[in-house]
C-alpha cells in the first residue's frame, strides 16, 4: 500500500486553477488533468476529485461544500458525544436507583 501525501490547500486550489486555465489547450479534460497532475506531482485522480470539489463548493455541481462536509462532521462528533454521556448518566442513575432500593429500612 502507498502511502498517503498531504497537500496543502494552497497547492490544491493552484492545481484546480492551472487546470480549469488551460484544460482548453487539450482535446479532452483527462487529457487535460493527467498533464497538469504530473507537473503538480500527483495522480489524475487526486486532481479530478479536487476539480470535482471545487465544482460543488461553487455550486456548478450538486453535493455537499467543504464547509458542509465540515459542518456535518463536527455535528456527527457533537453528537457521538451526547450519545456517550446520555449512556453514562443512564447507567448512573439505574446505578444509584439500585443502590437506594437495596438500603436497609432503619
Amino acid at each position: 500500500m502507498s502511502k498517503r501525501i498531504r497537500y496543502s490547500p494552497e497547492v490544491k486550489e493552484r492545481a484546480v486553477r492551472m487546470l480549469l486555465e488551460h484544460q482548453d489547450e487539450y482535446p479532452s479534460q483527462w487529457k487535460a488533468i493527467s498533464s497538469i497532475a504530473v507537473k503538480i506531482g500527483c495522480t489524475g485522480e487526486t486532481l479530478r476529485s479536487w476539480l470535482r470539489q471545487a465544482e460543488r463548493d461553487q455550486g456548478l455541481r450538486p453535493g455537499l461544500t467543504n464547509d458542509e462536509r465540515e459542518e456535518l462532521k463536527q455535528l456527527k462528533r457533537e453528537n457521538r458525544e451526547l450519545r456517550r454521556a446520555n449512556e453514562i448518566l443512564r447507567k448512573a442513575s439505574a446505578y444509584f436507583a439500585q443502590a437506594e432500593l437495596d438500603r436497609r429500612p432503619k
